[in-house]
């Protein structure tokens, strides 16, 4: 069993396994390879001069892989929140996984949301009609489930949903370590 699970790998989802992982937790990415920031040409994102999707999303990867974050490519197809003692995802493919919490990560897609009965609301970005309802640091309306990212319903650009994707991570590792956490890298 995975400590967390994220249902998508695009900026929300990697920038959550990076934070995740690099704190020591055992973290699984599932990803449709759909993420929107495929076919994005990025020129405003903090740090990068400019950048293609593929190649932020690959660099991405790579970041959170380097602390232990695993990646498969499977569409989630079910969730079962196992009377909130777990969450249990289960893919097109028949596989089963099972983690404590569970972070939607999805970009635009909210279908499986709906089909689990989270709260959702109407979306305020162009294009992205619904969006998972949180309470602001990622809490869904069941316990154990999180969301981050556009599908959370911050603003599409990258650098913003790779930032509420750490935020939520932030908050995940703070409430299971039972104190406020924070990674801070030092130079040497």
């Amino acid at each position: 069993m995975a400590e967390i699970i994220i249902i998508g790998a695009g900026p929300a989802g990697a920038s959550a396994a990076l934070f995740l992982a690099k704190a020591g937790k055992e973290t699984l990415v599932i990803d449709s390879n759909t993420s929107m920031t495929k076919r994005a040409w990025i020129e405003n994102h903090y740090g990068v001069k400019d950048i293609s999707g593929p190649d932020l999303l690959k660099i991405g990867r790579e970041q959170a892989a380097k602390f232990g974050a695993k990646f498969i490519e499977e569409k989630v197809s079910a969730l079962d929140t196992n009377g909130d003692k777990s969450v249990t995802i289960k893919t097109e493919s028949g596989r089963s996984y099972e983690a404590a919490h569970v972070i939607f990560a999805t970009g635009a897609l909210t279908d499986l949301a709906k089909q689990i009965g989270l709260e959702l609301k109407e979306g305020t970005e162009p294009r992205i009609k619904t969006v998972i309802a949180t309470d602001g640091a990622g809490r869904t309306s069941k316990p154990r489930i999180w969301a981050a990212g556009t599908v959370a319903g911050v603003s599409v650009h990258t650098i913003i949903t790779a930032g509420d994707g750490a935020k939520v991570a932030i908050e995940i590792l703070s409430e299971l370590n039972g104190e406020r956490y924070v990674d801070h890298d030092v130079l040497k």
